[in-house]
This record gives C-alpha cells, sequence and structure tokens, in this order.
C-alpha cells in the first residue's frame, strides 16, 4: 500500500476530524525524498527569470521584500541569518517535487495548488500571518519552530511589504525536524522560525474567493454566449425629460439580460477550463526538435508517456479538459485519457492509434512527452 503522507491516520479519517477544521502535527510524515533540493539547488532556480522568487529579510525592525530573479551577486551578499528565500511552483520545474505534490490526491486536483520551497538559515522567518487557503508545511533538513494560535483578529502590519500580524499569542508550539508535517486549516495564524538551516516545503491548495469565481465565470459566459435580438421600441412615447431613465426602458434591458441563463452543463465546462488552465506565467515551449509519429510510437511503447510538470487534465463524465481546453478524441480513447489524467502518467504498452494521434497532437504542443524525454 503506498504511504499517504498522514502517518497512522488514513485520508477519510483526516478529511473527517482535521480538514478545514483544526490543526495536525504529522512526525515522520515524508522522509522518501529522491534526492533532497539544497540551497544551492534552489538558488539556481531562483535566478530564472521564469521562475516566481521572493527574498525575505527582517533587518532593524523592519521588513525587507525583494522579488527575482536575483542575480547571483545578490545571494552572495547575504547574512548568516535573518532571512528567507522563496520559490513559488517548484513542481514545475523538477519531476520528483511533482510527484511529491500529486501524492495528496486524496483531494481533487481542482483544489491542489503547487509546491512552494522556502530555505532559511537560523533566525530565518516570514513573521507571522495566517493563510486564506489549506496548507502542509512539510520540514526537509535542519530544524525550525512552529508556533499557531487560532486567533488571527489582530489585523497586519500597516505599510509592511508582507502580511505580518500585530499581534500573535501562540497557543501551541513544536520543533519540526527532517520528515516532519504541520497541517494548517486556513487562516490559522503561525509563525515559523528557523533553528538550523533547512526548507520548507509548502503544498497549497487553491480557494478562490467568489468575486473572483465570479468575474472569471462572467469572463467565460461572455465567449460562450450568443444571444439573439436587438433593443427595440417601436411604442415609444414623446418624453419631456429626455435625460431621465424611464421605467420601460430599465424594464426592456432587464428582459435582454434575462436572455443570459446557464445551467450544471455551463458551470462544469467552466470549472474544466479554468481549473486546468494554466496560471498567467506559464508558457509551453515546444522543442525544437520532435519525434516523427511513428519514433512516437515506438517511444510511448518503449517508455509510457507523462504529462509535461506544468500540465493538469481534468475530466467530467466523457469530457476533458487539458491547459483549459477540451481535448477531441474519440470515444474509445477516453478510458485511457481518464487514467493519464488522474495518474499523470499511462505505463508502457501498445495503444490505440486514435489515442496515439490525440497524444502526439498535444506532444506537438509540449503538454506531454514518452517517459523518457519527460521535463527536467
Amino acid at each position: 500500500m503506498r504511504k499517504t503522507l498522514l502517518g497512522q491516520i488514513t485520508p477519510e479519517e483526516f478529511l473527517r476530524e482535521y480538514w478545514q477544521k483544526k490543526p495536525l502535527l504529522i512526525r515522520q510524515a515524508w522522509t522518501d525524498f529522491a534526492e533532497i533540493i539544497d540551497y544551492a539547488r534552489l538558488a539556481e532556480l531562483a535566478r530564472r527569470d521564469d521562475v516566481e522568487s521572493r527574498l525575505i529579510e527582517y533587518k532593524n525592525q523592519q521588513w525587507k521584500l525583494e522579488s527575482g530573479p536575483f542575480p547571483p551577486s545578490r545571494l552572495a551578499r547575504l547574512a548568516e541569518t535573518d532571512w528567507t528565500l522563496l520559490v513559488q511552483n517548484v513542481n514545475h520545474h523538477i519531476p520528483h517535487i511533482s510527484e511529491l505534490l500529486y501524492r495528496f490526491d486524496f483531494l481533487p486536483y481542482t483544489r491542489l495548488d503547487d509546491l512552494m520551497i522556502s530555505y532559511a538559515p537560523p533566525g530565518g522567518t516570514v513573521g507571522p500571518h495566517y493563510d486564506s487557503y489549506d496548507v502542509f508545511l512539510l520540514q526537509v533538513g535542519g530544524k525550525k519552530r512552529w508556533q499557531i494560535s487560532s486567533d488571527d483578529a489582530s489585523g497586519f502590519i500597516e505599510d509592511a511589504p508582507i502580511r505580518v500580524l500585530k499581534a500573535f499569542n501562540p497557543e501551541q508550539e513544536w520543533i519540526l525536524e527532517h520528515g516532519d508535517m504541520l497541517y494548517l486549516p486556513p487562516k490559522y495564524a503561525h509563525y515559523g522560525v528557523a533553528l538550523e538551516p533547512g526548507m520548507t516545503y509548502s503544498i497549497g491548495f487553491r480557494a478562490p474567493k467568489t468575486q473572483e469565481i465570479a468575474g472569471k465565470f462572467l469572463e467565460f459566459l461572455q465567449d460562450e454566449l450568443c444571444l439573439d435580438g436587438m433593443y427595440a421600441d417601436p411604442d415609444a412615447q414623446v418624453t419631456a425629460t429626455p435625460a431621465r431613465i424611464d421605467e420601460q426602458f430599465t424594464q426592456r434591458i432587464s428582459q435582454m439580460l434575462n436572455k443570459v441563463t446557464w445551467n450544471e452543463d455551463t458551470v462544469r465546462e467552466f470549472i474544466g477550463r479554468y481549473f486546468s488552465e494554466p496560471k498567467p506565467d506559464v508558457f509551453f515551449d515546444p522543442k525544437d526538435e520532435v519525434l516523427e509519429f511513428d519514433d512516437f510510437v515506438a517511444a510511448v511503447s518503449e517508455h509510457g508517456v507523462a504529462l509535461e510538470l506544468k500540465s493538469q487534465i481534468l475530466y467530467c463524465d466523457d469530457t476533458l479538459y487539458l491547459n483549459g481546453e477540451v481535448v477531441e478524441c474519440e470515444p474509445e480513447s477516453i478510458p485511457c485519457l481518464q487514467m493519464l489524467a488522474n495518474t499523470r502518467e499511462l505505463p508502457a504498452g501498445e495503444y490505440d492509434e486514435t489515442l496515439l494521434e490525440t497524444l502526439y497532437i498535444y506532444y506537438e504542443y509540449a503538454y506531454l512527452a514518452p517517459k523518457h524525454g519527460h521535463a527536467v
């Protein structure tokens, strides 16, 4: 049985007793790392312009925030204590980090966001704060003291470049060592301070605001709607107050807007497109040299195929969505594509030509690749 990262409790128990309810400390949740991302590797990512990174320092009672990419000379000037380097979406760039992220598959991929890695020497911290989403904090190397509190009412320090609570009154405290993990529900205040050089892998979950979802859904409707007719008022009357918005005009406009309707199928399609759509800073670069179709088929037969690290497939019934697009495929290909969506790979083997043709299209888009050519 595959290890679940939840210690001695089952995913069902975790969702019933802890998820969005109360914190959970899991000792030795995960120690089976394919490799450890050391500071040098993280700094290398932070120097790239296609990677989102931040540097947080606390100097002279003041918080300081810088955004990457960082030249080597800047990172070389860092002190021995009191700073934190954070790199977002490391799962987009390193395969075994992506594999770790997708081990949290006891929840739907529509909720899973990214795996951020932060490195801190002794004293490194981002201050007491809370997140508006669920988060797992996995300690990798070193030691970090975590204090948590259910009280988040103090508000944040004005004019600070990061969200730091004005007052923090800890209710519980632990020291996390390599492999220990802390789960926190949304808006649970927490304050982590590195005691030894080490990293925190932060697994975050998507929790979009209602306003964001509504705005994106209206954008989706704008692209999908096709309404007939135009404004007409054949019974118009002479008016002595031409600047007044009259009731009849309002009623007619209201009737036109009533044609904007949707149902659950519309919402499902919006979910499939929106929640599989790459983030704005994510781009897919087709390779300069791609395999010919017959060579691609041979590679899949020998090695299997895997999604590129930045790709996401979701599905509802027989409709699949890959990176915000509806997948055009034959009905007989759907079971294998659903397997690819759930496991992010297909094993080596012989597959129907219609499926292979579909896979090859998305291989040319750089959305997937034979496993031996998977992104690194």
